[in-house]
């Protein structure tokens, strides 16, 4: 039962970062937010519906798609966030492979490093989030102050 914990974690901090992404963040922030809510969705409901066999493939696929969609933001908007979300991402299709293609079972380094790449994601959003409001209350302020 304990080894749900960090999971639910997990997922209550990527609505609160999407929740404060759509609330004090631009297009770009909601969108990579959104994002990463429905991926992490994704693979909850996948973990939990499909069969192991079947769950390594639909993993990378779903990895690869990730890294597909941040790295098209990162190219549309050059943010730095979406761009160390992208890398981020990218490591962690490269643990998954690499834990699935030499049949190594899923251990302890596999559990940190998966979950320390998951939080390093969600920090990356929330620091763009944080770092458009900073900026957009900045630039209100000096219209006020014209």
């Amino acid at each position: 039962m304990f080894a749900w914990y960090p999971h639910y974690s997990l997922l209550t901090a990527i609505v609160a970062v999407t929740i404060l992404a759509w609330f004090k963040g631009g297009p770009v922030e909601r969108l990579g937010s959104s994002i990463n809510l429905v991926m992490s969705l994704a693979f909850s409901v996948m973990q939990a519906f499909i069969p192991p066999a079947s769950l390594e493939v639909l993993t990378l696929v779903l990895d690869g798609i990730f890294g597909l969609i941040f790295l098209g933001l990162a190219v549309r908007y050059t943010s730095l966030w979406l761009g160390a979300a992208m890398l981020l991402q990218a490591g962690q299709f490269s643990l998954h492979a690499f834990y699935y293609v030499t049949t190594k079972p899923v251990d302890r380094l596999f559990a940190i490093v998966n979950n320390l790449v998951s939080w390093g994601i969600l920090l990356s959003i929330l620091l763009g989030t944080l770092g458009y409001w900073w900026v957009s209350r900045r630039e209100a302020a000096k219209v006020r102050l014209s």
